[in-house]
């Protein structure tokens, strides 16, 4: 452990901060100050550094001596100067590098202190060193997020409250900090807020203390576990708060008047506790845990050591039936990471894996206990489907990156377009999705090595850390609280004694999927199955699978397993069958769950006994199998197969045989109650699409029509629903679905049958709530979604303008019901608003069609600032859907200035996220939009306009990629003489006249820390360390710049010397003091191919 992080020359013993929040008018702030009380490990140890950014520093002190620092944080702006350089490929290595020269874990930092000279001595005797700095915040653009409602009152009345936030290790946005998990230390934490405000923080609540003036009360929390900075958070409001009466210890926070909801929603935590420590055998860590619910939250749940902060949307009350499962899922989640993540911290980067693994894992146990073997296995299922695709686009998720030599070669992730060396580099997507596929592996290993040892190996880990936490002052013991990949295979073969390095090597070491095709013939003279299995792996994202395969085969006399051995080259399997055919002979047909069925096998082969076959039933290797079947056995094993995932693998394959047969197991399947209400569900959707194919000889009433009237309509009167009844849930959701699946039946025409949307709309008309004791708010929604379903494309008539008074009779029927309910949404507006959401969809589908003008402004006044989250995603999604379909320049604009200037996190994140998946054009396709202009916005927002948020810079990185690729976008000229091939070596090098502009910086960046008087040899400059890996990359496309004079370069540095005096132990932020340098001379030299002076001040500036 030293070796890998003794580059820090330290080890944190504990840290004390002291905070006081400032919420007053307009300016939102803190002050503060951190000690940090740290144990050399080094014997020369004269430098000190430490994370920090948008900190202002006031003074450091060490073992209350003066000590002069620098601060330098290039991710400000990762691409320095006027550069006209605007490919990715070299955004992200300089993004990389950037990222690096500030990294804990390698022993950097933004902050760096020079350790007095009298205290050399001290520091060589390895004595304990007390750092003392004093900074404050101003209006901080990430890490902390201010809400501030913008009504009458007080900041209490009003509800304004703040939190931390980020992604990863963020905690350096407000205080300076090691932001390393792998660098633990006990804590004191103190905040100072206004008297009607509560502090909620890591640990135990000491004592609240009041100011004198009564104003202000400072709280103080205890941490006395060891734990990472990247794990301290804050939340600060006018908590209403509640003790939770199952568990003493714990306490939930929520925002003024939602206490009856907080009540309803976090009453069943308990019971997730007593789950968790059950399994684990082992206590929950941490003597108390505390649930914060706010407003505008970074992401639904972040996980804390000893307290969570949520979404205040997940709150809810007895009367929501569809949120309920979703909210404590987030609980469920969120506790589950308090073991792994927060407790048991991780040494290195590359062993995230190992936390967000087992942290995935035991969550998919609780899933299992809380809602079944069939919604566990779904939910499997689900997220295999979810990786499988992503890997097979992308080209692969590796779970533990291992590094090379920084050649091209060496790099595992060379098929991306952002490195994997760090979390602040990733792609959100490809982070979500890097979680997913480690808690995938973590039950791949479970089938190899049984559940009953993985929960011993989960329990050897955490009593080793337990043990490890209570040594107060032996803080080399704390290294048991991190888990590193090596430490957690090596406890695995203790307790197992299986080797299960295969594995790891092929879903762990290595990224990539499997690709199985499968198909198979019945040999009757030799009584055997001759089975087929093929594999790509030459696609991207595919690897090669060798090992054991499982396969079952349902015959007549039962079901039988038989695990093949899949070998380098070898194709063909032979399978023995244990039954023979036979027809006439009436005998029960056992099935794999020990259950007798009696079936209609005049469907199948006369010769064959084989009913149906599944490869890989367990799911036990991460694949895609694509097997060929003929219809009759899909319909067997759709209607006899009792696994939810078989059914469902059934279904979708019964949309290629669209036959009576296939109408009628659907149909069984649609009416059998026992049935999983998901793969009911699934059904309506494949019937819809099976009708639709079978129009022309389809016969009788639309699909499942007389099948919901049966369920749900009244039996004198068919064309009325009964009032709503929603205590069977398993009816609930296949009622709100089946109407939704109708409305996409089409007839001959390609129109929605009359009959459906009459009866669609006399769902709504005679739908009835007052006797339900559950909110029909979805089932209203699902309602819209089904009207906008039943929309086809408007056919014009000699090109005529479409208006309101020449508009389709049905679909103005459509329109008057949608303006219904938004007109009623705002006098009594539904949970979550779900009914406007569904409105705003289906008017976009309705513009989509050509029935109604294509606007935006109806849109854009939704998603404005102050209407309800989900409304305003829904708005811009509309418009981003806009935007593409009417290529407008205008409305890219409207959204590129809200991702800059929206005061939500989320929002801007999902406005990228939105452009990314559906983006205006691609890379591939000529566009009007793509422009010079439109390169350089973008560029600067990726560049320095997100420096304060490591997801939205990366989710702006995978906007440009979409949209211009990984080299020089096409839209752009080429730099003049930026480039010079030399024929002799076939290579283009950048111009030898040319000097690139980072030099040059580095000149006055070196130069201006001698004026700090700082022998700045030994210090890692970050700069350097930056131009130096982009001097390595000889990159096409480099612009050209001015060499500049030799006198002009004096004259810079005379200048600096006549204002040294004034420099001495000042807080200087590097880029200001170069912008007023630059501001002071006398002329400028502009660049050819900048087109624009030296002297004009980048974003950052």
């Amino acid at each position: 452990w030293r070796v890998e992080h003794g580059s820090l020359g330290f080890r944190g013993l504990t840290m004390f901060c002291s905070i006081l929040i400032l919420l007053c008018g307009s300016s939102l702030s803190l002050q503060g100050f951190v000690e940090l009380t740290i144990f050399p490990t080094v014997a020369n140890l004269n430098r000190i550094k430490l994370n920090s950014k948008q900190c202002r520093i006031y003074r450091v002190r060490i073992n209350d001596l003066e000590a002069a620092f620098i601060y330098n944080d290039p991710t400000l702006e990762v691409c320095h100067s006027e550069s006209k350089q605007r490919n990715l490929n070299y955004f992200s290595n300089a993004y990389a590098a950037a990222v690096s020269a500030v990294d804990p874990d390698a022993g950097n930092g933004e902050l760096c202190i020079k350790v007095p000279s009298e205290l050399w001595r001290h520091v060589d005797e390895l004595k304990v060193l007390k750092i003392h700095i004093n900074f404050s915040l101003d209006q901080p653009k990430g890490g902390l997020h201010f809400v501030v409602p913008s009504v009458e009152g007080s900041m209490a009345e009003r509800g304004a409250h703040v939190f931390s936030c980020g992604y990863q290790n963020s905690t350096r946005f407000w205080f300076p900090c090691v932001d390393s998990y792998s660098e633990l230390c006990t804590w004191k934490l103190e905040f100072t807020v206004d008297a009607a405000m509560v502090a909620v923080s890591n640990g135990d609540l000491v004592e609240t203390v009041y100011t004198h003036d009564m104003r202000k009360k400072t709280f103080h929390y205890m941490l006395t576990i060891p734990t990472a900075a990247s794990n301290i958070s804050l939340a600060i409001g006018p908590f209403e708060i509640l003790v939770d009466p199952y568990m003493h210890e714990v306490t939930h926070f929520c925002l003024p008047q939602l206490l009856p909801l907080l009540k309803h929603t976090t009453s069943y935590l308990h019971e997730v506790f007593e789950f968790y420590e059950e399994i684990l055998t082992c206590r929950y860590p941490y003597s108390c845990f505390k649930t914060v619910f706010i407003d505008e939250a970074y992401v639904e749940v972040a996980a804390y050591a000893s307290m969570s902060i949520f979404s205040t949307n997940l709150l809810h009350s007895a009367m929501i039936i569809d949120e309920t499962p979703l909210t404590r899922r987030c609980l469920a989640q969120s506790l589950a990471q308090q073991f792994f993540g927060c407790f048991i911290s991780r040494m290195s980067w590359s062993d995230e894996w190992v936390l967000k693994g087992i942290s995935g894992y035991i969550y998919g146990l609780w899933m299992k206990k809380t809602f079944g073997v069939n919604e566990y296995r779904h939910w499997i299922k689900e997220e295999l489907d979810k990786i499988v695709a992503y890997e097979l686009k992308t080209g692969g998720v590796l779970l533990h990156p291992i590094f090379g030599g920084g050649k091209e070669k060496d790099n595992p992730a060379s098929h991306l377009h952002f490195s994997i060396k760090h979390p602040h580099t990733l792609s959100w997507e490809y982070y979500t999705m890097f979680q997913c596929k480690a808690h995938l592996v973590m039950r791949l290993i479970e089938n190899r090595i049984s559940m009953e040892f993985m929960l011993q190996v989960f329990n050897k880990l955490l009593s080793l850390a337990s043990t490890a936490s209570s040594q107060k002052f032996q803080s080399h013991m704390w290294s048991q609280m991190l888990v590193s990949t090596y430490g957690f295979l090596k406890s695995i073969s203790n307790v197992s004694g299986k080797d299960i390095q295969p594995l790891i090597k092929q879903w762990v070491d290595q990224s990539g999927v499997v690709k199985f095709y499968g198909s198979f013939a019945f040999n009757r003279k030799r009584n055997v199955l001759e089975l087929e299995i093929k594999q790509d792996y030459t696609s991207p994202g595919t690897q090669k699978y060798v090992g054991p395969l499982k396969v079952t085969v349902q015959e007549l006399d039962g079901s039988f397993n038989h695990t093949l051995q899949i070998e380098e080259n070898s194709l063909k399997h032979d399978i023995p069958c244990h039954s023979k055919s036979r027809r006439n002979k009436k005998k029960k047909i056992p099935l794999m769950n020990g259950e007798e069925v009696d079936m209609d096998l005049s469907a199948m082969d006369a010769d064959s006994p084989l009913l149906w076959i599944r490869i890989d039933p367990d799911m036990s290797v991460l694949r895609k199998v694509e097997f060929e079947q003929a219809d009759f056995m899909w319909q067997y094993q759709l209607r006899y197969e009792r696994d939810v995932v078989a059914q469902q693998e059934s279904i979708l394959a019964l949309e290629k045989f669209p036959t009576p047969a296939s109408r009628l197991a659907l149909t069984d399947t649609l009416e059998h109650e026992h049935c999983f209400y998901r793969v009911r569900m699934a059904a309506c959707f494949c019937l819809a699409k099976i009708a639709n194919s079978m129009v022309s000889t389809w016969t009788g009433p639309p699909a499942m029509k007389s099948l919901f009237t049966r369920m749900f309509c009244c039996k004198t009167c068919p064309n009325i629903v009964k009032t709503n009844n929603f205590m069977s849930f398993q009816s609930y959701f296949l009622q709100k679905t089946m109407p939704v699946a109708m409305a996409l039946l089409r007839d001959v025409h390609n129109l929605c049958p009359k009959e459906v949307l009459t009866f669609i709309l006399d769902l709504i008309k005679y739908n009835d709530n007052r006797k339900n004791k559950f909110s029909d708010n979805y089932y209203r929604a699902e309602m819209i979604d089904a009207l906008a379903n039943s929309v086809t494309p408007a056919v014009s008539v000699n090109n005529e303008v479409r208006t309101l008074d020449n508009l389709n009779p049905d679909v103005r029927l459509i329109l008057e019901e949608i303006t219904r309910f938004l007109n009623m949404e705002k006098l009594l507006p539904s949970y979550r608003h779900t009914i406007t959401v569904s409105c705003l969809k289906a008017i976009r589908v309705l513009q989509k069609n050509g029935h109604v003008p294509s606007d935006p402004a109806l849109f854009k006044s939704y998603a404005e600032y102050g209407h309800f989250v989900d409304i305003r995603i829904a708005a811009l999604e509309a418009v981003v859907d806009y935007t593409k379909v009417d290529r407008s320049y205008e409305e890219l604009q409207w959204l590129l200035n809200m991702i800059q200037t929206d005061p939500v996190p989320y929002v801007r994140h999902k406005i990228l996220n939105m452009l990314t998946k559906n983006p205006p054009f691609t890379k591939n396709l000529e566009s009007p939009l793509c422009n010079e202009a439109l390169v350089d916005q973008l560029w600067k927002l990726m560049n320095s306009g997100t420096s304060h948020d490591w997801r939205l810079r990366c989710g702006a990185v995978d906007l440009y990629f979409t949209l211009f690729g990984l080299s020089r976008p096409s839209c752009l000229p080429l730099p003049e003489l930026g480039l010079v091939l030399n024929l002799k070596e076939k290579k283009a090098v950048l111009n030898p006249t040319i000097i690139p502009e980072t030099a040059a910086g580095n000149q006055e960046f070196s130069s201006s820390q001698e004026e700090e008087e700082i022998d700045m040899d030994t210090v890692h400059d970050s700069q350097a360390f930056i131009s130096h890996h982009l001097n390595m990359l000889e990159r096409p496309s480099t612009p050209g710049k001015v060499k500049v004079p030799q006198s002009h370069r004096r004259r810079h540095e005379h200048k600096k010397k006549k204002k040294k005096h004034r420099h001495k132990h000042r807080h200087r932020h590097r880029h200001d003091a170069r912008e007023r340098e630059r501001d002071r001379e006398p002329f400028a030299f502009s660049s050819p191919a900048s087109g624009r002076s030296a002297r004009s001040p980048s974003l950052s500036d």
